[in-house]
């Protein structure tokens, strides 16, 4: 009856205006289209048109049939990419009663094809992570489709899965890493990375940095990039390992060459102290890297575990201009490299100024090679770019980028959101102005927490022009909420008003990672100054001592700091976030808790909660220790191992059902169970 109701308003349509435009009809009752995917389309976008299929499935049950030729009397969906260009545009046309999708690349292609199913057939391009599958549906057509896409605003649109303690051990491990380091001692699962390709690609980014660190050599990791580059991404290297190599993979390439002998470890990773070997691994794994297609190369100079390389060195010179020379010695033995091994006429390279290279940059130490894309970073997660930022001089010889923070650990964000799509609009529209936008990365980490930001960060670098932080938000909450749309905004907004930020820099202070140090801080001091005078005032001494990694912490990455406040004026803020988030909790009241808003809001807020309440009691503790108060002090470490409760109700809210049972097993970052382990701990002494 419906199919029937949509042609005799078809054909009155047609009598009123005189033209002879015939309906696209994909999936009625009766009928189905044939998509017309030619032998000669690349996997990448043979894999997206999978997706569709699987798509038009879950909407109607049916199948369509995937054919190399048209099929006569049947409607079909021509797939057409056209190689004359990398600008990645698409055009969706219906036609004499087809549908068109065409690319002007393989990438446009695959676009197009992401565009439709988003648009037209109302597939969240989130929907592996978020659970919101499309409605279902017995006919699937349209009168008449028209779109051309514009070139992106940006060229290169990338996630930097960073940090993912959570992704890594979620499922089943492709394989082991061999890392002397206490995260990511496994690799992500084939099936979830295949799954984040296809989130991004959905979401129009094409690039990818598929994890914190790969060593190409060992199968398990290469299958990352693989399974990127399959599905027509292009593939970058962490900044921690310029020519895809880090300090753990060049320890493990002297270790399999050299051997391991007792008392004897690897040669010192050092530029200045060992450079003709670290040069002969850059060499062996530039040429690994560059069998790989749509390859983004990053050079520079880094030390273990995302340092400088001088904290691994103390002979590494000491000034800053002779370390300035030592990284800009390393990058033109690096592009001299590239030269050698990519036989791309013009491949693209990138090095990114994270923490101590804009501190180098800025202050004109670094002499970076022509034709390299300079990406700048914000050392404070989406808050605000560094200095070198806006007091670099832009160069024709040279291209620009950004990196930006949806994730950060250390400081956080982790386990929870605190970038509101406002936030980071005000941020790029700084990179706008400046033109750099030849690239941007996003460091994503576990991708589910975040889905708000990667939503509008991905229309952001698409079409920013045209971006509008007020339209956006409308219609991302109006298609999850109805009509609670407004409410839910209210209450989204009210959490991330909520958080502190320091007085001077306009940072946060409170976030999940800042909370979770600075709350082991308390209880690790506590626990000596409850049993051990002598060791406590040691520790206190040790604490205000300045070594190099302290310094290094406050130049290059301040921002990431909470200020110098004492435990009470600390305290003060702290329960000024406390209240913020609990009236964004009565505020969510009002909002019906569906599936969605109890796993992307609610274990959010639950989380910062029982975060914001822990640090809170650890203070108040902390604070009548030192008046002597031991009575107290009992009162609130038993209170701060009480909020443990409402954190775990918020992993609970995050994990439901079988699919995401197991999310939180990898967490390493934070390391909740050990935090409540040491709560634990000190709340034993004083009983």
């Amino acid at each position: 009856m419906r199919m029937y109701l949509f042609l005799i308003h078809l054909l009155v349509s047609l009598q009123v205006t005189g033209q002879q435009v015939l309906p696209f009809i994909l999936v009625n009752q009766t009928q189905k289209a044939v998509i017309v995917l030619p032998k000669t389309e690349l996997e990448s976008v043979q894999l997206a048109v999978k997706d569709l299929v699987s798509d038009v499935q879950k909407i109607t049950g049916k199948t369509l049939e995937i054919a190399t030729a048209k099929v006569p009397g049947r409607q079909a969906v021509f797939i057409e990419t056209q190689q004359n260009t990398d600008a990645e545009n698409y055009r969706i046309q219906t036609k004499n009663g087809n549908l068109y999708i065409s690319g002007s690349n393989a990438l446009g292609t695959i676009s197009g094809i992401y565009y439709f199913t988003e648009k037209y057939l109302g597939v969240d391009p989130m929907y592996f992570w978020n659970n919101r599958e499309p409605a279902k549906q017995r006919v699937l057509a349209w009168q008449e489709i028209d779109v051309q896409s514009q070139t992106p605003t940006f060229k290169y649109r990338g996630w930097f899965i960073n940090d993912e303690d959570l992704l890594t051990e979620w499922q089943e491990s492709n394989g082991k890493r061999t890392i002397d380091y206490p995260y990511y001692q496994q690799v992500v699962s084939p099936k979830t990375m295949a799954k984040v390709c296809e989130t991004a690609l959905r979401l129009r980014f094409n690039l990818i940095i598929p994890a914190s660190f790969i060593d190409i050599r060992n199968p398990a990791e290469a299958a990352l990039v693989q399974e990127a580059t399959r599905r027509g991404l292009f593939v970058s290297m962490h900044h921690v390992e310029p020519m895809g190599v880090s300090a753990f993979s060049y320890f493990n390439y002297w270790k399999e060459k050299e051997g391991t002998k007792p008392g004897v470890g690897p040669p010192l990773f050092s530029y200045f102290s060992n450079k003709e070997k670290v040069e002969e691994v850059w060499e062996l794994y530039a040429k690994e890297w560059a069998k790989y297609p749509n390859l983004i190369w990053q050079i520079g100079l880094r030390g273990i575990a995302d340092r400088p390389m001088w904290l691994a060195d103390p002979n590494t010179p000491q000034t800053d201009a002779d370390r300035g020379k030592l990284i800009s010695e390393a990058m033109a033995f690096q592009m001299q490299l590239i030269k050698e091994v990519d036989k791309r006429p013009n491949p693209p390279v990138t090095t990114t100024l994270w923490a101590e290279g804009s501190t180098l940059n800025q202050a004109g130490y670094l002499q970076i090679p022509e034709n390299v894309t300079i990406v700048f970073a914000d050392n404070s997660p989406g808050w605000r770019w560094q200095a070198d930022f806006f007091q670099t001089k832009r160069s024709p010889k040279n291209s620009y980028g950004v990196y930006y923070h949806h994730q950060l650990w250390g400081s956080g964000p982790h386990l929870v959101p605190i970038v509101s799509p406002a936030q980071t609009h005000k941020v790029l529209s700084q990179a706008i102005e400046k033109g750099d936008t030849t690239y941007c990365i996003m460091n994503v980490s576990n991708v589910r927490e975040f889905s708000l930001g990667i939503a509008a960060s991905a229309a952001m670098l698409v079409d920013f022009k045209n971006f509008s932080v007020q339209a956006f938000n409308a219609q991302w909450f109006k298609e999850r909420f109805g009509n609670s749309s407004k409410p839910a905004q209210q209450v989204y907004q009210a959490y991330f008003e909520s958080f502190e930020v320091n007085d001077k820099t306009g940072t946060p202070i409170l976030m999940d990672g800042q909370i979770n140090g600075l709350a082991a801080g308390i209880l690790s001091e506590l626990k000596w100054q409850l049993t051990d005078s002598v060791q406590y005032q040691a520790l206190l001494k040790k604490k205000h001592q300045e070594t190099d990694e302290s310094k290094w912490i406050k130049s290059a990455i301040g921002d990431m700091l909470s200020g110098n406040l004492t435990n009470k004026e600390l305290l003060q803020r702290v329960i000024r976030q406390k209240n913020g988030l609990l009236k964004a909790e009565n505020m969510a009241q009002q909002i019906e808790n569906n599936a969605f808003f109890l796993t992307d809001f609610a274990a959010h807020l639950k989380i910062m909660l029982g975060l914001t309440a822990w640090l809170e009691n650890c203070l108040e503790a902390k604070i009548a220790a030192d008046e002597h108060n031991l009575t107290k002090t009992k009162i609130h470490l038993q209170k701060a191992l009480e909020c443990f409760s409402v954190i775990r109700e918020g992993q609970r809210l995050k994990s439901q059902g079988e699919k995401w049972r197991n999310w939180y097993r990898g967490d390493k970052k934070m390391n909740l169970s050990s935090k409540e382990n040491l709560t634990t701990s000190v709340v034993e002494i004083l009983k």
